[in-house]
């Protein structure tokens, strides 16, 4: 495999309009995988693609398993478009079968690649007693001879151990991974997203090793990384950020807005946030509910929404989507911190994390979801003092 070829554009900049001509412009006899977050992008794909009739993984197979139709499509040698959440149940079949197929992979948006396993402590205790596991380098190894362990209770960390893709973290959690074998065994690899530096799947590449270079998007050519290819201050231009009395919530604390600061809010400071918001959309900003895209995390969605606005709630992690491209009054009740899980994860092992790029990051994507993204303006409350001063970073290109 080559180096894996990252193209970091803003939104907007045509990096799906560059993968759809890198696909036209390839040899007949080579092949592609489109991984996408969403089904409505496989009929972009499938319809705007001219050239070759990409195939989708579909359930309705013996078996009726999508991973196994996708198995199929990749025997038959066809161009697939498929999802996130099927291509993060790659197993060892379906790596062997990319290897020996000569496929190249255009991977649109980053993928969730670590995750807390779902194993007990009694569990884990178990296994370390009757020494059916080792611990080396944080990594848990499946040592049990085949005449003691042949199959039973322990199946999924014997298979995720054996691919080297399970790690005992701080003695407490079990962390998957998602297998690097699978970058390894494409003939290409393009990523598509934003501020990789930011995205855990640049700390997933940077912990296994695989190697990769990132490139920009100018004037629909792809070119040497080039931060200021972003044209920031155009775009920040493009943004009425609400400076003003409702904005108190949460002042002098960095986390205020964070998941752990919310939680321990009282119901009458949740009110009081609530009753900013529904000032900030009715009289401030004097939006129609069509208007409106809103987010906070969803634990606390039901504490925040109102009259007027409750419609237009977008998850905070929603990216690569069109169809909230005609709201224009934004509302961002949230401050992104890494799971602490993952962040000590990475640290562990020797892999430096940026939390507040990636919180910008993210929460770029989200805002991209309006009509910003076709160049026109936007009003934002952003109560998060933090998320208002990080946005500003970004802009003067400080981080």
């Amino acid at each position: 495999m080559e180096k894996v070829k990252v193209i970091d554009a803003i939104m907007g900049a045509g990096k799906t309009t560059k993968a759809f001509e890198i696909i036209e412009k390839a040899d007949a006899g080579e092949k592609f995988i489109y991984i996408t977050p969403f089904l409505a992008e496989i009929e972009r794909i499938k319809t705007t693609i001219t050239s070759r009739a990409f195939a989708e993984p579909t359930n309705r197979v013996a078996g009726g398993r999508k991973m196994d139709s996708l198995k199929r499509l990749i025997e038959n040698g066809e161009d697939i478009a498929a999802t996130h959440s099927l291509f993060e149940m790659a197993d060892d079949e379906l790596i062997e079968m990319i290897q020996t197929s000569g496929y190249t992979l255009i991977l649109d948006e980053v993928m969730d690649v670590i995750d807390k396993a779902t194993v007990s402590p009694a569990d884990m205790r178990i296994l370390l007693e009757k020494k059916f596991i080792a611990i080396e380098n944080n990594a848990v190894k499946w040592v049990a001879p085949a005449a003691e362990y042949e199959y039973g209770r322990f199946d999924d960390v014997k298979l995720l151990a054996q691919a080297g893709n399970l790690y005992y973290h701080r003695n407490t959690y079990l962390v998957w991974a998602f297998p690097p074998q699978v970058f390894e065994a494409f003939n290409e690899v393009y990523v598509l997203t934003y501020l990789f530096r930011a995205q855990i799947q640049r700390y997933y590449f940077d912990l296994y090793k695989i190697p990769y270079e990132v490139l920009s998007i100018k004037d629909g050519e792809i070119i040497p990384h080039d931060v200021r290819a972003d044209n920031r201050a155009e775009l920040r231009a493009l943004i009425d950020l609400y400076e003003g009395e409702h904005n108190r919530h949460g002042e002098r604390s960095n986390f205020s807005f964070s998941k752990g600061w919310m939680g321990r809010r009282s119901d009458d400071e949740m009110q009081a946030i609530q009753r900013s918001i529904y000032t900030y959309v009715r009289r401030i900003a004097d939006a129609k509910s069509g208007e409106v895209l809103w987010t906070t995390l969803k634990d606390f969605e039901t504490d925040l929404k109102g009259r007027g606005y409750s419609k237009g709630f977008l998850p905070v992690n929603m990216r690569a989507t069109n169809e909230y491209a005609e709201r224009s009054v934004l509302i961002y009740a949230y401050s992104r911190f890494m799971n602490p899980i993952e962040k000590s994860f990475f640290q562990d092992n020797g892999v430096k994390v940026d939390e507040e790029l990636l919180a910008v990051s993210e929460m770029l994507q989200w805002i991209w979801r309006s009509r910003i993204r076709n160049a026109q303006p936007i009003k934002l409350y952003l109560p998060a003092e933090r998320m208002r001063r990080l946005l500003t970073a970004w802009a003067n290109y400080e981080i």
